[in-house]
């Protein structure tokens, strides 16, 4: 099946199809293109997805992947930001084999195609000619039949006119040959131009036209197998990232796999974990024996003037905070489940105005009273302020071991990185030694000192760090002083100061309180420290609140309350987890959020009532 052949007289309709080819690979061609940029497109937008939900760095949700879930997510993340470079590699392979590849065959296709449809119009011109010179022979000598006739007919008209001269009947006769001579002459023309007509008719029907079209038959073909294989390469380029994505996906399944509760749960511990002790048994307290009270010269209840001087440290402190410890109060312990074991107090509730007095007697007397160096109220003050100790004693034990630790891990890298770079400069050093037109040794020697005096204050500053971090970890004693000053954690004090706070020691919170041993220095500073904050406005109530556990307040700046007992609101929970609250005028402090029930009534806001 040729198209010379079976099309020989389709030149016109030919010619469009192979326009209409043309027109196809183009169209195609603009398919892939377009498809190329949605590959584009779709990358980005996945590579922007990743990136927006990437954590960031250095911040508190970098801290967040330490969970085997959240890594999982993060995987995800990751295997999806090379998902996104598989469409990418996706829309550059079609971009290079199938849009660059085509785009220069169709300009080849238009070249070829215009050079056939020009010699199919040459040879179509060729033979037109050929037949306008068949026609104009064809029309002279039929002109020259006429005349010879006509001429013949006058030449006999004339011969048989007996009134006519021989002279003019010769002349007709000549007349006649010419003529008849000119006919003969035109048919031979005309039988010779018709010949070669005939001839280049054939030639053009049957050699050129045939040629032609099989060219441009084969042309198409060509045409029609190339779209063909760049289909194929279409899917193949699709086909060739699929282990590719499939490795992706496979990435994201592991991820998912690799998921482990328990070890999520472990993390919870060790980054919440206070380190402190749950709280006890409440003991029973008997009151159907009458209480002995002991009456001595230093009782209590020799004089009402002296007892209340006596117990103002010993009472009124415990439930009145001091000015600086608003910041420095222990982490809340987890709620305790009611038992039966959690009696509320009948003796001590909210309607009761003050504890009997021989039960603050014997607790003063058993218990050694915790009162704040000046050093302990500057570091207090500092807290109020917004500040972080240096030691990380205003954190649970548990999470003060983890900074501390941290801590020393940054310092010990600071330190190796510094003599790191004092074995560069030594290095250095020896080489200009050696050298010395390579540089001035001395040169060295101010930085190498100024390393060399870093590397000892990071030394310093580690064991420092390590010190606290033994204590913390109980593989040391309590620190006395000298060990303080060692370690630098004094500041210039004054005297009295350093005399009364001769033995240190670190409370559950923290906060670092001193023990006496005398009485009377006891009695003095709590006389000293009341005077000086006795004239403190309370502050007013914002609220109640109703316990919902018993929680015995051990630590400095807490009150304990029992199950069911309604106080005073004085100050809201600032995000660290304690509630301030009164139960009079004398007994006010910090007890957990979680153990209270807490109403706030903003019209109540600065009243001073008590309980």
């Amino acid at each position: 099946m040729s198209w010379g052949i079976e099309l020989w007289d389709q030149f016109d309709n030919l010619e469009k199809h192979t326009q209409w080819g043309i027109d196809i690979l183009e169209k195609y061609i603009k398919f892939v293109k377009e498809r190329t940029e949605i590959e584009l497109s779709y990358a980005k937008q996945l590579r922007n997805l990743s990136k927006k939900y990437q954590p960031k760095k250095n911040s508190k949700e970098e801290e967040e992947y330490r969970y085997t879930a959240c890594k999982a997510f993060l995987s995800t993340l990751n295997e999806m930001n090379d998902y996104a470079g598989q469409h990418e590699v996706i829309s550059e392979n079609m971009t290079s084999q199938i849009i660059v590849e085509l785009a220069r065959y169709v300009q080849e296709l238009k070249q070829e195609r215009k050079s056939h449809f020009h010699d199919g119009r040459k040879a179509q011109q060729h033979i037109e000619t050929c037949w306008k010179q068949l026609e104009s022979s064809k029309r002279r000598f039929e002109r020259d039949c006429k005349e010879a006739d006509r001429a013949q007919q006058y030449f006999e008209k004339m011969d048989a006119d007996i009134n006519v001269t021989k002279a003019d009947v010769e002349k007709a006769r000549q007349q006649a040959q010419t003529r008849h001579q000119m006919a003969e002459d035109s048919k031979a023309d005309y039988s010779s131009v018709l010949q070669k007509f005939n001839h280049e008719q054939h030639e053009y029907y049957h050699t050129h036209i045939p040629n032609i079209f099989q060219k441009i038959q084969e042309m198409e073909e060509r045409r029609i197998v190339r779209i063909g294989e760049s289909v194929k390469t279409y899917a193949e380029l699709d086909r060739q990232v699929i282990p590719i994505i499939g490795k992706c996906l496979d990435g994201i399944v592991k991820a998912a796999e690799s998921i482990d509760p328990k070890n999520d749960s472990q993390l919870v511990v060790e980054a919440y974990k206070s380190g402190f002790e749950p709280p006890g048994d409440i003991e029973f307290e008997d009151y159907t024996q009458p209480m002995k009270r002991t009456v001595s010269d230093n009782s209590l209840s020799n004089s009402r003037g002296e007892g209340k001087s006596e117990l103002k440290f010993g009472g009124k402190s415990k439930g009145k905070l001091w000015p600086f410890i608003k910041k420095n109060k222990p982490p809340p312990p987890p709620p305790a489940s009611a038992s039966p074991s959690a009696v509320p107090n009948g003796p001590q509730s909210p309607k009761q105005q003050k504890e009997p007095l021989s039960h603050r007697f014997n607790e003063f007397m058993t218990s050694k009273p915790k009162i704040h160096c000046f050093r302990s109220l500057k570091r207090g003050l500092s807290l109020k302020l917004g500040a972080t100790p240096e030691d990380f004693s205003n954190l649970p034990p548990e999470q003060r071991r983890k900074k501390l630790q941290q801590k020393v891990d940054e310092l010990n890298k600071e330190i190796q990185k510094e003599m790191d770079q004092r074995d560069a400069i030594t290095k250095m050093k020896d080489v200009y030694l050696k050298n010395p037109q390579m540089g001035d040794p001395g040169s060295l020697d101010h930085k190498l000192a100024e390393v060399s005096q870093n590397i000892e204050k990071l030394r310093l500053e580690a064991q420092k760090f390590e010190a606290w971090l033994a204590e913390v970890e109980g593989r040391l004693p309590a620190r006395s002083d000298q060990a303080r000053r060692q370690s630098g954690m004094y500041e210039t004090q004054n005297a009295p100061s350093v005399n009364n706070c001769a033995q240190d020691r670190e409370s559950p919170d923290g906060s670092y309180t001193e023990e006496q041993s005398q009485e009377s220095e006891v009695k003095v500073l709590a006389t000293d420290f009341d005077d000086e904050f006795d004239d403190e406005e309370p502050l007013p109530a914002i609220g109640t609140c109703k316990a919902l556990y018993t929680f015995e307040g051990q630590n400095e700046g807490t009150i304990s309350v029992v199950e069911g007992e309604t106080l005073y609101v004085i100050e809201e929970d600032k995000g660290d987890g304690w509630t301030r609250i009164r139960r009079n005028e004398d007994e006010e402090g910090y007890v957990p959020t979680s153990y209270v029930e807490v109403y706030l009534d903003k019209n109540a806001k600065g009243a001073k009532t008590y309980i």
